[in-house]
């Protein structure tokens, strides 16, 4: 049958049960895995993060078709933790890219049998040049274990294709094995959210991971009062700044509280002219220091159902960030 000639609505009860089944298949191959890794697995993963850690140049993955694929995003997720890494196509390599590599790199070879025909190349230029080779494969006693320096054996589970044809459940423990050797050195380079905003610039990830500290008001145009101020010299301040709520100091310039434009609205029934800021304000407010991330910040503004943060150093009011700060740079 080809595979352009199914034309009937298929049955929504049958496609929900076939994902159950492909998930539960998939989870039963990452159980393996987990399995493995507290096992016969530990040391051989061990080894090849030491290797990947002490190289002086860079992960160079390969491998063909699906494993291929796999292998792109390994490198691309290497490549953005700290770990420069660069894809080679093994039939590429034979036909000049193999110059691409050097004594100073590492190859992470990547094939579920291990006995990939194209992957011979490679292996044997590793070899030839002494550079250290690390195998994702299930095939124990394949020829590129054999040939490599650290193997990192994944257990052999049921596809999740009915007819164990289609790779599904080797790829995705290729791709948790590959996430996890770079999370691995990420954690053993000391990689901080600080350089990961290094790779990762621009778009949405890279808004969420700048510091408020950058984004934040201060200044003049930080919207604050002292203790005793009344309320409508507290208003025009509120208004003038436009932030929805102004700060409220002591004689020492240390954070008392924080009038909103909520603590306006509980407070309409009272005589507002002769009221004082202490009076209604809220004596905890949320304060945030300046290196936090912005992502973490909106986290905070949408668990508690608030608008603005106030930023310290230590008991002292030096910022305020917005919501609107956070939807302008993209972060949320």
């Amino acid at each position: 049958m080809h595979a352009g000639s199914l034309k009937k609505e298929p049955d929504r009860q049958a496609s929900i049960a076939s994902a159950l089944r492909t998930v539960t298949t998939e989870q039963v191959g990452v159980a393996a895995l987990v399995a493995a890794l507290e096992g016969p697995l530990a040391d051989p993963f061990a080894e090849a993060v030491s290797i990947l850690a002490q190289i002086k140049g860079r992960a160079i993955i390969t491998g063909v078709g699906k494993s291929g694929h796999i292998g792109k995003k390994v490198a691309a997720t290497l490549a953005s933790t700290g770990t420069p890494s660069y894809f080679v196509h093994p039939a590429e390599a034979i036909h000049g890219d193999l110059g691409m590599i050097t004594s100073d790199d590492a190859i992470v070879a990547i094939s579920w049998s291990g006995e990939t025909a194209e992957l011979k190349g490679i292996v044997g230029y590793s070899r030839r040049f002494s550079i250290p080779l690390i195998a994702i494969t299930s095939g124990e006693t394949s020829a590129l274990a054999r040939q490599s320096d650290a193997v990192l054996l994944l257990p052999r589970t049921p596809e999740a294709c009915p007819h164990g044809l289609a790779p599904t459940t080797s790829t995705l423990l290729q791709l948790v094995m590959g996430d996890a050797l770079a999370v691995a050195l990420l954690e053993a380079r000391g990689f901080t959210a600080d350089h990961f905003r290094t790779f990762h610039p621009g778009g949405q990830l890279g808004a969420s991971l700048m510091p408020i500290g950058e984004l934040m008001h201060s200044g003049d145009k930080m919207p604050v009062v002292a203790i005793g101020t009344k309320m409508p010299e507290a208003v025009r301040t509120l208004a003038q700044k436009r932030f929805g709520c102004v700060c409220v100091v002591d004689a020492e310039g240390k954070l008392a509280g924080i009038v909103t434009d909520g603590d306006l609205s509980r407070n309409l029934h009272r005589n507002l002219a002769e009221t004082s800021v202490e009076e209604i304000m809220t004596t905890q407010p949320r304060t945030v220091p300046r290196q936090m991330l912005a992502g973490a910040a909106i986290a905070i503004l949408n668990e508690h159902n608030i608008g603005a943060l106030i930023v310290v150093e230590g008991d002292r009011p030096v910022g305020l960030v917005h919501f609107h700060d956070l939807l302008r740079i993209g972060a949320a």
